[in-house]
């Protein structure tokens, strides 16, 4: 697989590391994703309201889940947040 195949698995196995078999995650689920999984991109959340409204934001359907897709926005925005930073 090429550099970027390998990380779109990567993506796709973190997911489903925390949203499990139902394949949406709750807001708890979230924000220890994130915490764990994208320390180095973004802080940890600490408040409840900062991630009440990253939830908000992101569940575009309103159904208090995140699913893959709506996952994928917080990924492609914080990746392009990066694009122009040195890594």
């Amino acid at each position: 697989m090429s550099d970027l195949e390998s990380g779109m698995v990567t993506i796709i196995k973190v997911f489903h590391k925390y949203s499990g078999h139902k394949c949406k995650l709750k807001k708890t689920e979230l924000k220890e994703l994130i915490n764990n999984e994208m320390n180095h991109f973004i802080m940890k959340i600490c408040e409840n309201d900062t991630l009440d409204e990253l939830f908000a934001d992101l569940d575009q359907n309103g159904d208090l889940e995140i699913d893959f897709k709506e996952f994928i926005t917080l990924i492609s925005m914080v990746t392009s947040a990066f694009t122009l930073k040195k890594i």
